[in-house]
């Protein structure tokens, strides 16, 4: 489940709580008579809607955080703030096998257009995360394995919210939605949302509509009070579809750019920029600080620290290498503000086709047996150690290997998850001792394979060329693996987020940003049928250990859950956490309020408060 401000792709009810992160920002020019902020990503946008496991990344995010608002937002202290400007939400029932919440949105709050945001919006958002609407509507089952051509292609099917809402109810004057549950939600408060307008959603979907936004609002509601499934399959179709647009002009439809945050977008360059400008119609209460956010294209960190440096930026945030923090703090006028991210580097090793495709996988680290003995060997000889000493301990001295992946260290149960996981079948002894254990393992398989004849053939995705930190790390990888027989291809590739799923791809390493404090916040990364399960891996005995997760528990039974997951995933060797993300925010004296946060959106999250 995602938090945060309710936007149109954050707060899709039940969308997982993490987003894949190329994470690098920088923001303002010095120029643009202090009005203007330039956010410098390093991913292009690829989507105005990250509900989707293709489009889930962290630029994608953001746009949807700085187009939407909601019931709730997380601070810089990962403090959960509730916005009841816009609308509230409280329990209305408790007992055994029936948990109800009421969302209620106030009567001023407007999309973009001038169309009152209301329950009708919220259906929506049900309909889009709710398995049973699905099937009962006539889309079919999102949680098929073969996938589901007609379903939205959601993220939220296969978490909490798909598996226990039962319901929803839609009030007489329409302002509020009653969700009901089968058992008490731990993660409540963050597990719905508006998401997108329904109206905006219905006119994109039927072109030549040209009625009234409130007529298309009400053909929704009569589509969802009748099931209707010809018109869900063309909203369906709409949302998994229109709205991948990233070249925005004046041709563009507008009702694709409908928002009710305090930014719309304006325009866009494909692979270059977003431009977003103030909501002139915004009726929350967290207004745009700065009149125009321009998000560009650059993840050159050295050029970015450069233009930074000669006063063309104003803002720097993300994956810098050493020579660019040196640069920023050897520039007069900039506060280098250091830290650490809740983002932290993983590798993933495919076994099986993603769940929901239909490509075949039949690379070497494919089934239980073979395949996995192959994953083994892999992430014995992966250079951990030498990723983190060489990449981000000249950035960040404090850094050390990050050995667990449902907990970071400093975090309750970090310590007695590492001591009893088996990762330490992945930290004992040297790494040259790693690697010739990894070595037999692949002779076993591949008697010709050795130290200077790697044979065996992996395909590895990581990001975009120009990113130099995971470019290096990329070199790092291929010539440590080669020692242990595998001969490791990892070009560099711009489309890399929408990849992740591919078969043709062995293996990736790449970022998961956290966007909320939950107990459930890495089930949908490993779940057979998890939204950001891009490997194939597939354990009924993990499966139901997350499953577990979905009920209020105390701490040490986390810890115990959490355990119990890692020692299935080490043995299996599906993947290994790496580093975590060292934040380096650098704040030139002309821009004000920027304070960057652990969880995503980490720079853009109190957008309000910035300004000159």
């Amino acid at each position: 489940m995602k938090a945060t401000r309710i936007a149109r792709a954050i707060a899709l009810a039940g969308v997982a709580a993490v987003t894949v992160a190329g994470v690098q920002a920088i923001v303002a020019p010095a120029n643009a008579a202090r009005n203007t902020v330039v956010v410098v990503e390093s991913n292009a946008p690829t989507s105005l809607n990250s509900g989707k496991s293709d489009t889930n990344t962290t630029v994608n995010s953001d746009i949807g955080y700085l187009t939407g608002q909601g019931f709730n937002y997380y601070d810089d202290n990962k403090n959960l703030v509730k916005d009841t400007n816009f609308g509230t939400y409280s329990i209305v029932k408790n007992v055994a096998n029936d948990f109800e919440v009421k969302y209620t949105v106030k009567s001023d709050q407007k999309w973009s257009d001038n169309t009152p945001v209301d329950g009708v919006d919220m259906l929506l958002n049900y309909a889009i995360a709710s398995s049973d609407y699905a099937k009962a509507s006539g889309l079919g089952d999102p949680n098929d394995a073969n996938g589901c051509a007609d379903c939205f292609q959601a993220l939220g099917y296969g978490g909490p919210f798909d598996i226990h809402i039962k319901g929803i109810t839609l009030s007489a004057d329409k302002k509020s939605v009653t969700l009901k549950y089968d058992s008490f939600q731990p993660d409540w408060e963050i597990q719905f949302g508006v998401g997108f307008p329904a109206h905006g959603l219905y006119k994109v979907a039927y072109p030549g509509f040209n009625g009234s936004n409130a007529a298309a609002k009400a053909a929704v509601l009569d589509a969802f009070n009748n099931k209707t499934t010809g018109v869900w399959k063309k909203l369906a179709d709409a949302w998994n579809t229109a709205y991948d647009v990233t070249n925005i002009n004046n041709n563009t439809n507008p009702d694709l750019l409908i928002s009710n945050g305090a930014y719309i977008v304006q325009s866009g360059v494909t692979g270059q920029s977003i431009t977003l400008v103030a909501n002139s119609n915004y009726t929350g209460d967290h207004p745009a600080g700065i009149n125009k956010i321009v998000l560009k294209v650059l993840d050159d960190t050295t050029a970015a620290a450069q233009a930074m440096s000669n006063g063309e930026i104003d803002v720097f945030q993300g994956q810098a290498t050493a020579d660019a923090v040196n640069t920023l703090k050897s520039t007069p006028g900039i506060n280098v503000i250091s830290g650490v991210s809740a983002c932290y580097e993983h590798v993933d090793l495919r076994s099986d086709a993603a769940y929901g495709t239909t490509d075949k996988y039949n690379g070497v680290f494919a089934g239980s047996s073979k395949g996995k003995a192959l994953r083994k060997a892999f992430l014995l000889a992966y250079p951990r150690d030498e990723i983190v000493a060489k990449l981000v301990k000249p950035v960040r001295p404090s850094a050390t290997v990050v050995n667990s992946l449902f907990t970071l260290p400093g975090q309750t149960g970090y310590d007695s998850i590492v001591a009893g996981s088996g990762v330490s079948t992945y930290t004992a002894g040297t790494q040259a001792s790693r690697t010739a254990a990894a070595l037999k393992i692949v002779q076993s398989y591949y008697p010709k394979a050795s130290a200077s004849n790697a044979v065996v053939p992996i395909n590895l995705l990581w990001g975009r060329p120009s990113n130099t930190r995971r470019a290096a790390e990329a070199q790092l990888v291929i010539a440590a693996e080669k020692k242990a027989g595998f001969n490791v291809t990892a070009p560099g590739l711009s489309a890399w987020g929408g990849n992740l799923d591919n078969s043709a791809y062995d293996a990736a390493f790449f970022a998961w940003c956290p966007t909320s404090v939950s107990q459930m916040g890495t089930n949908a990364n490993f779940q057979s049928d998890g939204g950001n399960n891009f490997t194939g891996y597939a354990n009924a005995a993990l499966d139901k250990i997350l499953h577990s997760l979905e009920v209020k528990l105390p701490t040490d039974q986390i810890t115990a859950k959490y355990l119990a997951s890692e020692k299935i995933l080490m043995a299996d060797a599906v993947s290994l956490p790496i580093f975590q993300h060292p934040a380096v925010t650098a704040v030139s004296s002309a821009l004000k309020g920027v304070k960057p946060a652990p969880l995503s959106p980490n720079l853009v999250w109190n957008f309000w408060e910035w300004h000159y």
